[in-house]
């Protein structure tokens, strides 16, 4: 199990990320379109005004029952050593068993 801490900060970045979405993509469109570079640092400026943590490449994708940061499986939302104990209790559905 994960620290309780750790869930509830990667919970608080996935709120931030979602409140400054747009912020952050409409100064990105605008950039490609500027030709002179002095505006293109102050477009820049302002994408460095949001908080960092609101950045998308700040989440993790964590396990759905333990909270793992790492070895996990989009299609399940499982961490490996989860979803190889689901396997073999036969909980998954479609998920065959593997000599694992």
């Amino acid at each position: 199990m994960a620290r309780k801490g750790l869930i509830q900060r990667e919970k608080k970045r996935q709120k931030l990320e979602q409140k400054y979405h747009l912020i952050r993509r409409s100064p990105k469109k605008e950039i490609g379109k500027v030709p002179l570079l002095s505006e293109k640092w102050e477009i820049h400026g302002k994408l460095q005004s949001p908080p960092r943590n609101s950045a998308p490449t700040r989440l993790h994708r964590r396990c759905f029952s333990t909270g793992r940061p790492r070895a996990n499986y989009r299609d399940f939302g499982l961490s490996g050593h989860i979803l190889r104990e689901m396997v073999h209790a036969c909980l998954l559905p479609g998920a065959t068993r593997s000599s694992w």
